[in-house]
């Protein structure tokens, strides 16, 4: 589920798997350069649902499985094929997000590339600006997400249920200190910040499955585990994490911060300073 850049460079004259840059309105970047076969797939057009309110749903609820089971069609995939994902932010722009959706949506040999797009580059996978092929409409379909998701109503009465909610936002957001995309700065109260990046090395590449078990050790105390972020999209690279380090597979809270805090202004916990 964690590809290593020389894994795919070895992989290149294999030409039985999809290789998709998942981005965040990065599409001129893709356009540019690209890994070579690679199509792409946007956050916000493909992996998520315009959001009317974000207080309900937060900034980047899932499409519906009957759009996006049209969008993987499209896409050529199908259940049994090999994916390969990869993203310009070391699998927190939207790889991870894709991942998630993927293997929810039923499809079982999917692989986030480990560092990214630059990571490849550098291990002499080959890039181009050629404009990618798609293959034929496989008519992939899927009723139902599969993996769990939480729903705010969740999120409130998870301390009752003892339940660890982890906000994977970096400390200055959860601290409240600092609010660059939602309306309110701080986090639900009882969650415990782990951010995302500690998910890595710090050349950006995944940590190993065991150093990041060990590094969820706590975590794997609870019976039932709730990831969120801001909006549903970096959770699923700490989901990614821990699934990875042969963890239980905890829920998304796709809302997020950014439902929670349009939500339930009257019980924001903010860290003084």
């Amino acid at each position: 589920m964690i590809l290593a850049p020389s894994d795919l460079h070895d992989m290149l004259n294999d030409d039985t798997f999809t290789i998709i840059e998942a981005g965040n309105n990065t599409v001129n970047e893709y356009i540019k350069e690209h890994l070579a076969n690679a199509i792409y797939l946007d956050l916000n057009k493909h992996l998520s649902a315009p959001a009317a309110n974000p207080a309900r749903g937060g900034r980047h609820p899932l499409p519906s499985p009957k759009d996006f089971s049209g969008i993987i069609s499209a896409s050529g995939i199908s259940a049994s094929d090999t994916v390969i994902i990869y993203d310009r932010n070391c699998g927190a722009n939207a790889a991870a997000r894709l991942w998630w959706m993927l293997r929810s949506a039923g499809v079982k040999n999917v692989s986030v590339l480990s560092g990214g797009f630059e990571a490849a580059k550098k291990a002499g996978v080959p890039v181009n600006a050629e404009q990618v092929i798609t293959k034929l409409p496989s008519g992939f379909q899927f009723n139902n997400w599969v993996w769990p998701v939480a729903r705010i109503e969740d999120v409130e009465k998870a301390s009752q249920n003892d339940i660890l909610v982890i906000d994977v936002r970096d400390g200055v957001r959860y601290n409240g200190i600092s609010e660059p995309l939602d309306p309110v700065a701080g986090h639900i109260p009882g969650a415990i910040n782990i951010p995302f990046r500690l998910n890595l090395t710090e050349d950006g590449l995944f940590r190993s499955p065991e150093a990041l078990k060990q590094f969820y050790s706590d975590a794997a105390k609870y019976e039932q585990v709730i990831v969120h972020c801001g909006s549903g999209v970096t959770a699923c690279h700490t989901i990614l994490a821990m699934v990875h380090a042969g963890l239980p597979l905890p829920s998304l809270y796709v809302g997020s911060w950014s439902e929670w805090c349009r939500s339930n202004n009257d019980i924001i916990t903010k860290l003084p300073g």
